[in-house]
């Protein structure tokens, strides 16, 4: 069996680590030839490339496989792809991501591929882009899934957001978690060194976010709800981890307030450095507008760490209120402070909510389980 995968870019992200994942763990099936195809990686998110540079002949580049809409490259990645799957005539097509995920199934149909697959990892449409926006990505959704074999969703919420905006049916649809490797985060702990690396001293309550340090992330709430939680708890820190193109205004915001010593902007750093810095979090919150399942969320939970995070498409499916953290309506901030709050001050709280939440993310979020499903599953599109 050969199986393409397709993906826009290979930037740091969680859509791109479960690609790469995927893409190396179905290497090791019997009978299945895996090969991945992508645009160029640049900018402040950081590139993923060089993981997946050591297998030779995995990665074929399309340098006009680009981001933003760009009709004279979009044409030209569209004849690229088509011509390489009429060429390498693979059995499936499974492809990643918003432009990758159109023109990836558009250029498979017209070199008639067998059998079609989307991984939905977030939202194209939604109440966070405006009227216009919307019209055009749930058009340019439903002209794709007409061509689409199977969806797969990484939470119930896309398969829920697809039918009801008329794409695909029900019976196309399968779940599997973004899966990653589970030992790390298992494994993570609460270094005083670590720590002190980071200019956290060892009875600071650190608050911890990872994500792009951009709109729609939620950092402007944990911003605004910055000084209540300091006048209240004065050793809280605010650990954030990523980078993007409005740090410079986020860390300005922190000197405004006069909390520049409060937060502890880490950058953008590799996946495999993500399990340390869990390690000396007290709490993880999420707070995302706009997200399909933030694998932040599971990785938090198998390192025992509560987690805080908005009620936004998949989030309430691992933050199981009052069990493995605490669900919170979309731009509530008052309940932010209150729930950030209460954890601070009980400890044995954190630690009741985050040994139930690693119990809960063991058997559902390893890397080898995802694979395993996805295995499966061409098998059953394509036996």
């Amino acid at each position: 069996m050969r199986v393409t995968h397709v993906i826009t870019r290979l930037i740091v992200g969680g859509a791109q680590e479960n690609t790469i994942a995927s893409v190396l763990g179905l290497r090791q099936k019997a009978g299945i030839e895996v090969n991945l195809m992508a645009g160029p990686s640049s900018g402040p998110e950081g590139s993923l490339e060089s993981v997946v540079a050591g297998f030779p002949g995995l990665l074929t580049l399309v340098p006009a496989l680009v981001r933003p809409i760009h009709p004279w490259k979009d044409s030209l990645a569209w004849r690229r792809l088509t011509q390489v799957f009429r060429a390498s005539q693979p059995d499936i097509v499974h492809t990643h991501s918003g432009k990758a995920g159109f023109l990836g199934r558009l250029a498979a149909a017209r070199a008639h591929v067998p059998v079609i697959i989307h991984t939905i990892h977030g939202p194209s449409f939604g109440p966070f882009a405006g009227p216009l926006a919307n019209f055009l990505f749930r058009s340019a959704e439903r002209r794709a899934g007409k061509v689409t074999t199977h969806f797969v969703v990484v939470a119930d919420a896309m398969r829920r957001q697809y039918l009801d905006a008329g794409i695909g049916r029900p019976e196309i649809f399968t779940k599997i978690f973004s899966g990653f490797a589970l030992g790390p985060c298992l494994s993570a702990v609460n270094s005083s060194e670590a720590r002190a690396s980071l200019g956290l001293k060892r009875d600071d309550v650190v608050v911890g976010k990872i994500a792009r340090l951009f709109k729609l992330k939620g950092h402007a709430d944990l911003l605004a709800a910055a000084p209540a939680l300091v006048k209240a708890c004065p050793h809280m820190k605010f650990l954030l981890v990523g980078d993007g193109p409005w740090r410079r205004r986020f860390e300005d915001q922190a000197r405004a307030l006069g909390l520049e010593n409060h937060f502890v902007f880490a950058g953008l750093v590799p996946p495999s450095s993500v399990p340390a810095l869990l390690g000396v979090m007290d709490v993880v919150v999420h707070l995302s507008l706009r997200e399909g399942l933030a694998r932040a969320l599971p990785q938090a939970l198998a390192a025992a760490r509560p987690i805080v995070a908005y009620d936004c498409d998949g989030a309430r499916e691992v933050c199981l209120d009052n069990e493995t953290g605490f669900l919170l309506s979309p731009g509530d901030r008052a309940g932010l402070c209150d729930r950030l709050l209460r954890l601070a001050r009980d400890p044995a709280l954190r630690e009741r909510l985050g040994r139930r939440g690693r119990q809960f993310v063991q058997p559902l979020f390893s890397a080898e389980i995802m694979v395993d499903h996805l295995h499966q599953l061409y098998r059953r599109l394509r036996p």
